[in-house]
């Protein structure tokens, strides 16, 4: 396993001295380092070797430092350029930061300051970062999860678009694995802010004891182990959207915190009295019962209240079977375009048992499911062999004496069953030009078994 690579500053700077100084303390701060003596050598550097952040002077020869950062945000606007210049030059780093720089710091520096600007700027690229993975996991989600003919995503899409455009703040309920998460995001992108940062804070996988700090920053000091401020998600989020995912794991505690933040549009990080304007979005979602809590005193009624403004319940896959096939076929197709094997489609038999199974995991369980059955495949269809063992043995529950129906056969009677078995393996013997060999491997059961149910629906016949 490769080891992560370091975060690397390149130092430009044609005084040797104060480049050393520089490098030895970013060292120091756990960075790796490059060097440019000048601006062209700069430039160079960015165009052949990774560099994360650039410290440049302002004045050093044959490329000055306001060339070098309209040529560096020319060639990737992406690195984030700090100038380091004297103080009597400060009209001059402004023009920098005019053409692209991120910051600037005058000497004599102040490293405490320098550090400051530095990890802003950092936090800034992981910011634009993030959010254009998430951009493209929204368009994967579009073309798949958040698209179906079924009636109950009709709904959720309508609502998104109804909401996305307003500040309101909105509670996403549901069941896991139906894509919260996603319809946050989706509300996000198609908003005004969707130029701001989008954060996520997954509330359950946050101890306590660090929640606030998490939500709303510390002060240096503030307790054991804050050696630096940290500003928090909520100033992260500032002018943007902030989703609370899993909120209802949030302590009763923080819940008060949380609705003062809410009330006064602003935050207090721990260890301070200042009071920090924030202006976000908030969106919440949660897979329990909020009103519940209420009653039994786990979840603040008044919070409740400040959330649940706009409520979108994201539908269960029992609540859009119609949208099954269009699912599964998409999420096969994007995982055999990964793996380099070659994929027709699905057997009706295994398509038949996508469709009677209750999916208590959701999209999210049917999305594992295709992934692995491509993993398990050796043909060229999905058969009930590569489906998982719940689906499995749904199969064997239907294949079996009792003529009952069960819990995930949807109320279909034996003789509905039987029907609907008969036209599919008629089917496929029609496409197969009466291969029966051909048939049972698209079905996922042996000649043996194929010739047994041809026997028993009358329609047995020689050919092979």
């Amino acid at each position: 396993m490769s080891r992560p690579r370091k975060t690397t500053i390149l130092i430009a700077d044609d005084d040797r001295s104060h480049r050393l100084m520089l490098t030895t303390m970013m060292q120091e701060w756990g960075f790796g380092t490059r060097e440019a003596s000048d601006g062209r050598e700069a430039l160079d550097i960015v165009r052949s070797k990774p560099v994360d952040m650039i410290l440049m002077d302002m004045r050093m020869p044959n490329m000055d430092g306001i060339e070098a950062t309209k040529a560096i945000c020319s060639y990737n606007p992406s690195i984030p350029i700090v100038i380091v210049t004297a103080y009597s030059s400060i009209p001059t780093a402004v023009e920098a930061v005019k053409s692209g720089a991120f910051d600037y710091v005058t000497k004599p520096i102040d490293f405490e300051a320098l550090r400051v600007v530095m990890e802003r700027a950092l936090e800034h690229t992981r910011l634009r970062e993030e959010n254009e993975r998430l951009r493209c996991q929204l368009a994967r989600f579009q073309a798949s999860e958040l698209t179906g003919s079924s009636p109950a995503m009709q709904k959720l899409l309508e609502m998104i678009a109804l909401v996305a455009p307003t500040d309101t703040t909105v509670l996403i309920t549901g069941e896991s694995g139906t894509g919260k998460g996603l319809v946050a995001r989706a509300i996000h992108v198609n908003s005004a802010r969707r130029e701001k940062p989008l954060v996520e804070v997954n509330c359950a996988a946050i101890p306590a004891t660090l929640i606030e700090s998490e939500l709303f920053g510390h002060e240096k000091g503030a307790f054991t182990g804050a050696d630096r401020q940290r500003k928090g998600r909520f100033t992260t989020a500032d002018g943007g959207t902030i989703f609370l995912d899993e909120i209802g794991e949030l302590p009763l505690s923080m819940q008060a915190k949380l609705l003062r933040a809410i009330q006064e549009g602003q935050i207090q990080r721990v260890g301070s009295d200042a009071a920090i304007p924030v202006d976000v979005r908030l969106i919440a979602a949660t897979n329990r019962d909020i009103e519940k809590m209420v009653h039994e005193g786990l979840f603040r009624e008044d919070l409740y209240y400040r959330l649940n403004v706009f409520a979108i319940a994201t539908p269960s896959l029992r609540e859009r079977v119609e949208d099954i096939p269009a699912l599964a076929q998409g999420f096969l197709a994007a995982f055999y375009k990964k793996s380099g094997k070659v994929v027709k489609g699905i057997t009706p038999r295994a398509m038949d048992l996508l469709l009677r199974y209750t999916w208590p995991g959701n999209v999210r369980e049917l999305e594992n499911a295709m992934e692995r059955a491509v993993i398990l495949l050796q043909g060229d269809y999905v058969s009930p062999a590569e489906l998982p063992l719940p689906l499995q043995a749904l199969e064997k529950k239907i294949e079996g004496d009792d003529p009952g129906p069960g819990p995930a056969d949807n109320g279909l009677r034996g003789a509905d069953l039987a029907c609907i078995e008969k036209q599919a393996i008629l089917n496929q013997l029609k496409e197969t030009g009466g291969n029966k060999s051909e048939t049972a491997r698209r079905l996922g059961i042996t000649r043996r078994t194929l010739k047994l149910k041809l026997k028993k629906y009358g329609s047995d016949t020689e050919a092979d």
